[in-house]
């Protein structure tokens, strides 16, 4: 992370790009940031390689040239991959080392693309309302089909009822869902998707960045649950539209019942350890347990296979329940 060039310090906002073998989609995302003018604001593009394997960062070197991007888009090349949290973070914290740091800095997954001026709708959305710290845009998937981009923050019934993943108990729980529908009206909500997410900076400044011990997931939904325990609030923007072709960047768009990577364990344990205390992630990860056993008979009562992850009650015990009775840290 040493040598990095620090950011232009006229610019309005930083967008940041964070990249993990998804080349040419990286590419994509990068251009339909160019391609706007986002309401006169000045933009620069920062596009993290997170030390993909095979050929990504030569790519973005000789895209970089070939295309002319110039200083309106600063590569970093990583030899080291940092996650999702973390390579965010390598900008983050190179921006926060300028002598005049962007007021804004929009997240953009790699796997994105901006159907409209959403950056200058999201920053105008921020603008208007100084209490609010996050504004996230509307999803759509590449076939044009809306996606949920704006959630609650994930309560313990919640999670008991998303892994039994049973129609009519999920129908019980009504407003209390943690997906909003992917046509909710807009304003605050709780958190929203981080595929398309922006902040104000002094706002990150002022809880921190992302915690670094989370790879992959709930990262974002912890940076907005510090925000919102500091005051701040968390804007859902639906006239901003982003395209997400959700999965391409993590790998786990359709795979069924395949093994859930170590990391979505800890950072799940992680997450609830520091929203409901040691003891409230130990009880809510016994609770889960009996759960994922409902699934399994529900589902092959119904003719149907159980669609938790394989192997999940054993790596629920082995990578969440265990670390949790026996590290006190809980991490």
């Amino acid at each position: 992370m040493t040598g990095h060039p620090l950011p232009r310090t006229s610019e309005e906002i930083a967008v940041i790009v964070v990249n993990y073998r998804t080349a040419d989609l990286a590419i994509a995302a990068v251009e339909s940031v160019r391609a706007r003018d986002h309401g006169g604001r000045r933009a620069t593009v920062h596009l993290v390689d997170n030390a993909s394997p095979g050929d990504d960062a030569a790519v973005f070197v000789r895209t970089h040239s070939a295309r002319g991007w110039g200083d309106s888009v600063q590569l970093y090349l990583e030899t080291e991959n940092h996650g999702f949290g973390g390579g965010n973070n390598v900008v983050l914290e190179a921006l926060a080392r300028a002598e005049t740091p962007p007021g804004k800095v929009f997240l953009l997954n790699p796997d994105a693309r901006l159907e409209n001026d959403a950056a200058a709708i999201l920053a105008c959305a921020l603008d208007d309302m100084p209490g609010a710290a996050a504004a996230g845009a509307a999803l759509v998937d590449e076939t044009g089909q809306p996606r949920s981009g704006a959630f609650r923050f994930p309560s313990m019934v919640g999670e008991i009822v998303r892994v039994i993943n049973f129609g009519p108990l999920d129908r019980l729980l009504g407003s209390r869902r943690p997906s909003l529908p992917p046509d909710h009206p807009g304003g605050p909500v709780d958190w929203v998707s981080g595929a398309a997410v922006m902040f104000r900076f002094d706002a990150l400044r002022k809880v921190g960045f992302f915690d670094p011990t989370f790879f992959l997931y709930y990262e974002e939904v912890e940076l907005m649950l510090r925000l919102a325990r500091g005051g701040w609030k968390t804007l859902y923007v639906p006239e901003a539209v982003v395209t997400h072709f959700e999965g391409v960047a993590t790998g786990r768009g359709k795979r069924g019942r395949s093994r859930q990577p170590d990391y979505l364990y800890r950072s799940w344990r992680h997450y609830f350890t520091l929203a409901k205390g040691r003891a409230g992630a130990l009880v809510l990860a016994l609770l889960v347990l009996p759960a994922g056993f409902v699934n399994m008979i529900v589902r092959r009562l119904g003719g149907e296979e159980p669609n938790v992850p394989s192997h999940f009650l054993t790596d629920h015990c082995r990578k969440v329940i265990w670390p949790l009775l026996v590290d006190r840290r809980g991490a």
